[in-house]
């Protein structure tokens, strides 16, 4: 069989008439012509979302809201929240470590929540000297979103390698026995444990 486009003639085996044609006949999709005037309208959602997922439907320039914050953040935005004042205190090295402080190390002073979990808040000073007056705050958050808010777990550690992940044998730690809430001042933290 010899088909003619314009001045070209093609050949179509049998084999591809039949692939032609299955391919016009599967396809599947009901097009319509397209209009113009038509309106946009929202897409059901329904079938995709459960009821009510899909939240109440937006009014032009209304301001947005945003969601419930999280049972642990109740109260406190969900963006760019500011947490409460800074925690001071002094650092030493317990008496009988004196000797075993790492030379060119790096001090960690960590605040978790008491709940544990991340830090909440990180400070890294380089070549520190002891006795050491210190301020974590909501400046040293790790996140800027979490709020700064007690009660929080106060640790430092005197880490030789200057990597807050590892922990190298003869590093320095040490932790407030008692939580501590945003604003304490006086705070005293001792390194008296050695890894």
């Amino acid at each position: 069989m010899v088909l003619r486009f314009g001045c070209m003639p093609t050949k179509l085996g049998a084999a591809g008439l039949c692939i032609a044609l299955v391919t016009l006949t599967a396809c599947d999709r009901n097009l319509e012509p397209f209009d113009p005037a038509e309106e946009p309208r929202q897409p059901d959602l329904s079938r995709i979302f459960p009821a009510g997922a899909e939240g109440p439907p937006a009014v032009e320039g209304a301001p947005l809201e945003m969601p419930p914050a999280p049972p642990g953040m109740r109260g406190a935005p969900a963006l760019a929240a500011e947490g409460g004042e800074p925690i001071r205190g002094t650092l030493r090295i317990a008496s009988e470590l004196q000797a075993a402080q790492p030379a060119g190390a790096v001090l960690f002073l960590i605040a978790r929540s008491e709940a544990a979990g991340p830090p909440l808040a990180v400070k890294r000073i380089e070549a520190p000297r002891f006795p050491l007056d210190f301020e974590l705050g909501p400046d040293d958050r790790m996140l800027k979103s979490m709020p700064f808010a007690g009660p929080l777990r106060l640790t430092a550690r005197l880490d030789a390698d200057g990597n807050a992940t590892s922990r190298t044998p003869g590093d320095l730690q040490g932790v407030v026995k008692t939580a501590v809430l945003p604003g304490a001042s006086g705070v005293e933290l001792v390194l008296d444990e050695r890894i």
